[in-house]
């Protein structure tokens, strides 16, 4: 697609209201588009799913000239107009091969569609982004990393991120959880939202689905059940539980809450992460990093 003719200069045009209002969930769901910002999530975002990509909004600022050279109207205007960065400029050629619309905009016209776009904002199809289980082929032994009421957007992409670095199968965002496709988790997850697939689900519909698939359900939690602790984690592996053939679904709590004894008793078994030194636990991004990453290479040696 050729680029837009033209600099947009107006942070109060039409176009990029509509932009700048996709920080709203409401306005998300209303227009069916979302945003993906920076260079990180946009460069995954057209690697792995050019397809859901409608437009690109790229900062720009004025090339030099040539001496005795005087730029003439629009054209000479776009001409000169360099993007901020090389890595930026790369993306914005690599987009040229797919079916998406380039933009130029000035720094005013930037910082009103995102504050964190570090030059580079692409607006992307909602909707192919929505999935369904039965859309998501699970292979014999897959790992399934699930979060129960995750509220802040920086912890759900971080979380999102460390599953995709651990080789999970899919992501379940469960309960009344931030929106997925909230800007602020979209980056955080640095492009891995673009690599693994993220479900969402209400706690029912979670634990039926796994059943389904004959999953085991693992509860990350400090303590678990009267007369049902949680396991050790380094125990619990040490016992073959992992034995690449059942399908797990670790969950992991609400940041602030853990998980209440009303999901702890429908589980199959609580682990938690020994303590080592004297705190008492862990935040939820570093704890889902640990236990996703121990559990990914116990069951890599075991294959070695």
């Amino acid at each position: 697609m050729p680029i837009h003719s033209g600099i947009i200069d107006n942070p109060k045009a039409d176009r990029i209201r509509k932009v700048s209002d996709l920080s709203s969930r409401k306005r998300r769901e209303e227009y069916g588009r979302f945003c993906i910002e920076g260079p990180q999530a946009v460069r995954e975002a057209i690697a792995y799913r050019p397809e859901i990509i409608g437009d690109l909004f790229v900062e720009v600022r004025a090339g030099g000239q040539a001496q005795g050279e005087q730029a003439q109207g629009e054209q000479a205007q776009t001409e000169q107009a360099r993007p901020l960065s090389t890595v930026v400029e790369r993306l914005e050629a690599d987009s040229q091969a797919y079916d998406i619309y380039v933009h130029h905009v000035t720094s005013r016209v930037m910082q009103r569609i995102s504050t964190d776009s570090q030059g580079i904002v692409a607006v992307a199809d909602l909707a192919a982004m929505r999935v369904d289980a039965e859309d998501v082929p699970l292979a014999e032994g897959a790992t399934v990393a699930a979060f129960w009421q995750i509220r802040d957007p920086g912890n759900a992409g971080t979380v999102i991120r460390a599953a995709d670095a651990a080789g999970c199968d899919a992501v379940v965002f469960v309960d009344d959880c931030v929106d997925v496709l909230n800007p602020k988790v979209v980056r955080s997850s640095v492009g891995s939202l673009f690599h693994i697939p993220v479900l969402t689900m209400s706690t029912r519909e979670f634990m039926q689905w796994t059943k389904s698939i004959h999953a085991k359900v693992v509860a990350a939690d400090v303590y678990g059940l009267e007369g049902r602790p949680a396991m050790p984690l380094p125990e619990y592996i040490q016992q073959g539980e992992l034995d690449g053939v059942q399908p797990h679904a670790f969950l992991f709590g609400n940041e602030a809450r853990g998980l209440p004894e009303s999901i702890l008793k429908q589980v199959d078994r609580s682990v938690c992460i020994p303590m080592y030194g004297k705190a008492e636990s862990l935040n939820l991004a570093t704890s889902a990093a640990i236990l996703l990453h121990t559990v990914a290479m116990s069951s890599h040696i075991e294959r070695i």
